[in-house]
């Protein structure tokens, strides 16, 4: 309908846009108000998020939509906190899931996500002739998450675990497609003390814990990598960039000098905002403890440093001024801010 009116205001909700032939026109047209808001939504296979800057030409702001996160599956749910998690950590946030009841329901809904929409959609929107090859990357990547790795080494376990025989070129673009498909994130590694980022080796992360856990039928349940998993896509939900931190320093040990590196799960960045954070499912021993907080104490800022254990714990801060909090206390309150 023609808006008739520079002193009102309209909101324009455009859903599925590409299905109409020069669509890029009419959302120009109608951007062009200056009364009038549009908002354009369209499927992972012909339409992504980068195609909608270019067509509204530097005008226009992208709003990303995550699934819900753990705090917003508790509230939404009303389930004790500990079984809340036990749901969360296996079937994850899509949505919809919070309408079935039936565990199989759930499981066929995200392996259905999987093949039906996300896969075919890759291998639809960029061409791909080689399915089977990006199938296995994502299974790949899903088995890996947490880990650092690089393109050259995925070719290499693809050729030696699944015989197939693929370059890491094509890798590499491969993984852009799941990316850009918003399956995957991937975190760089930075040097805290140099200030500089490492161009090899990142990890990568699985947008939805569900969907990866699907993805693997299931299989593996490795608490440790889920609850990582699980924070990293916290912050982001949060607004945080997020990178992995690498320490490094050189130390005497049995009378010689020797080069050290370790590493720091995750450093949030947001403006004027940064955290330094690990993730540690639990610290049985003195031992444990040191290993966890060995990078922290090597960092010489005074930015906030947190370790978020998997138990329930009482929030404290130790002597060094590190924070140490609870897992459920990290995702539904806001005090570690």
């Amino acid at each position: 309908s023609q808006i008739k009116s520079d002193t009102e205001n309209y909101y324009i909700f455009l859903d599925e846009i590409q299905e109409l032939e020069n669509f890029e026109r009419l959302v120009n047209g109608l951007n062009g108000h200056d009364n009038t808001d549009v908002y354009v939504t369209g499927s992972n296979s012909r339409f992504l998020s980068k195609d909608i800057r270019t067509i509204f030409r530097g005008r226009g702001d992208e709003i990303r939509v995550f699934p819900l996160s753990f705090r917003e599956f508790y509230q939404a749910l009303h389930y004790d906190v500990r079984e809340a998690w036990k749901v969360y950590s296996t079937f994850g946030g899509m949505p919809r899931l919070i309408h079935y009841t039936d565990d199989e329901q759930k499981i066929n809904y995200l392996q259905n996500l999987w093949d039906k929409t996300y896969i075919d959609d890759v291998v639809e929107r960029n061409k791909v002739r080689n399915e089977l090859a990006v199938s296995r990357l994502a299974t790949s990547l899903c088995s890996s998450i947490g880990s650092l790795t690089n393109p050259a080494r995925i070719a290499n376990t693809l050729e030696s675990v699944q015989k197939m025989k693929i370059d890491s070129k094509t890798v590499s673009s491969y993984i852009d497609y799941l990316e850009n498909a918003f399956l995957f994130e991937s975190a760089e590694r930075y040097d805290v003390k140099g200030r500089r980022y490492y161009e090899t080796n990142k990890k990568y992360y699985c947008i939805d814990i569900g969907l990866r856990n699907a993805r693997l039928n299931f299989r593996q349940q490795e608490p440790t990598h889920i609850m990582e998993n699980v924070l990293y896509n916290h912050l982001r939900v949060l607004g945080y960039l997020v990178d992995v931190g690498i320490v490094e320093s050189r130390e005497m040990k049995d009378g010689k000098m020797s080069y050290s590196q370790r590493e720091i799960d995750f450093i949030a960045n947001k403006g004027s905002r940064k955290y330094y954070i690990q993730s540690a499912y639990s610290i049985p021993s003195e031992e444990k403890r040191e290993q966890e907080l060995a990078s922290l104490l090597k960092i010489s800022d005074s930015f906030k440093k947190i370790v978020v254990v998997g138990d329930e714990i009482m929030p404290y801060t130790d002597d060094n001024g590190i924070y140490f909090t609870g897992l459920f206390d990290f995702l539904l309150k806001d005090e570690w801010l």
